[in-house]
């Protein structure tokens, strides 16, 4: 299905272009361009954490690559003014269900503070007013609203986990997080030796974000804020700002993992 942009959209302060179609008739969608000026992001931020987590992005569910898809979608991205250069690689476009995803993974302020508005009044209201059932946004809503705060209770457990110095309480912190999140009391790997992506570069003699590209190809990464057999997500300060940022953290496991792709 083609998509048809739709003019400027505004929720409260917030403005960006209105897109339709590619995911249903009358579905509405968002590029990843306007996601990054609305989280105040730069888009190469907002691409570097899809693609971090691809997978859990169902294409034509979730999300379209216009540079990937059919000619009637890159003539789209061109417009639309999406193409930046002969360089760039991916032009996304996310469904409320993708949109619903990324949020997960940014966790930031601007994410909490729009995304009720977004649903409220952008990705449903066409939908609610062309069937008639003023319920639909209302149940909708508290849906989100109830994944939100499991998703904000299991992040400050985690939190919670990583300030303490109890290793016993630490770790039935991070298993109450998984509980919440998953509904399975899961208990997490215990501590032990942890590398960065620049410490295994420096070991094996390959570029830090080469590492990187290995561990998403190997699938090694958990969801955010979790963690698994490889390593952790941990918060460490930003090279270019004051803000924390994500940083995977591998466990010895991780490490060989890595060392054996690239032996």
């Amino acid at each position: 299905m083609e998509l048809q942009a739709l003019g400027k959209e505004r929720i409260g302060k917030y403005e960006f272009t209105g897109i339709e179609g590619g995911f249903g008739k009358d579905k509405k969608s968002m590029t990843a361009k306007d996601i990054a000026n609305l989280h105040n992001q730069p888009l190469s931020e907002i691409n570097r954490r899809i693609n971090d987590n691809r997978k859990r992005f169902k294409d034509g569910v979730d999300i379209i690559d216009l540079l990937n898809g059919s000619e009637p979608f890159r003539q789209f991205a061109q417009e639309m003014g999406l193409i930046g250069s002969n360089r760039t690689e991916h032009v996304y476009v996310l469904s409320e269900r993708g949109y619903s995803k990324l949020l997960k993974i940014l966790e930031d302020d601007t994410a909490w503070d729009i995304y009720d508005e977004l649903v409220d009044n952008y990705f449903n209201m066409r939908q609610a007013i062309h069937e008639n059932q003023p319920s639909l946004v209302a149940n909708k809503r508290l849906e989100i609203m109830e994944e939100n705060a499991k998703t904000r209770k299991a992040a400050l457990m985690v939190k919670i986990a990583k300030a303490t110095n109890s290793e016993s309480s630490s770790q039935t912190l991070y298993a109450k997080a998984a509980e919440v999140l998953t509904g399975e009391m899961t208990i997490p790997v215990m501590k032990q030796k942890e590398y960065t992506a620049t410490d295994i570069g420096n070991k094996l003699g390959i570029k830090a974000n080469m590492v990187g590209r290995i561990a998403n190809k190997l699938g090694l990464k958990a969801e955010q804020p979790e963690q698994n057999e490889y390593g952790r997500w941990s918060n460490s300060k930003s090279r270019y700002s004051d803000k924390e940022v994500p940083q995977w953290l591998y466990f010895e496991k991780g490490y060989q993992a890595i060392k054996r792709e690239v032996a």
